[in-house]
């Protein structure tokens, strides 16, 4: 079947033809035709304006996409703290900190929560978390870091590590 398709437009290139209005002698198969009115719409014509629809679509999606990503993430990042302060103990949350200001340190205290960290240009304030424990000798170690930090015996100092391990301090 393909094979006589392909004879019949060989076959073209041999059947020669005059133009009515140059009088030039033309092969059937170098014809454009022309006629007047709209040549019937066939199954590809509609796919082709779908394509274009859908190419036209994409083009306005690919305009918005990325102010619409900027908003999604900024919706998300408005939830998370309702989100997390659901997941915090109930004695936690009441103290209302902001949920990115809490640090898990979880040994010897709890929570470390640096208040204001994240919601204004300076900290306010540094508080340690911890629920009460029967634990004596954990008890006797917060013990001792609240008694350190009340009598300010602590220091600040900055450790540089390099990309080999070795730590300096400043």
């Amino acid at each position: 079947m393909m094979y006589n398709l392909v004879n019949i437009f060989q076959s073209f290139r041999g059947i020669l033809c005059v133009c009515p209005y140059c009088g030039d002698i033309l092969r059937l198969s170098d014809l454009r035709l022309k006629y007047k009115g709209a040549a019937p719409r066939t199954w590809l014509d509609t796919f082709d304006s779908k394509l274009k629809h859908i190419e036209k679509k994409e083009l306005e999606f690919q305009e918005k996409e990325q102010e619409l990503r900027d908003a999604a993430v900024e919706r998300g990042r408005m939830k998370v703290p309702k989100m997390i302060c659901k997941c915090i103990h109930k004695d936690i949350a009441k103290f209302n900190y902001n949920p990115y200001d809490i640090k898990a340190l979880m040994h010897p205290v709890d929570f470390v929560v640096f208040n204001g960290l994240n919601s204004q240009e300076k900290l306010n304030d540094i508080t340690f978390l911890s629920k009460k424990i029967r634990n004596e000798s954990l008890n006797k170690i917060r013990d001792s870091l609240k008694s350190t930090v009340n009598k300010e015996k602590y220091d600040w100092r900055v450790a540089r590590v390099s990309l080999d391990g070795e730590v300096k301090l400043e």
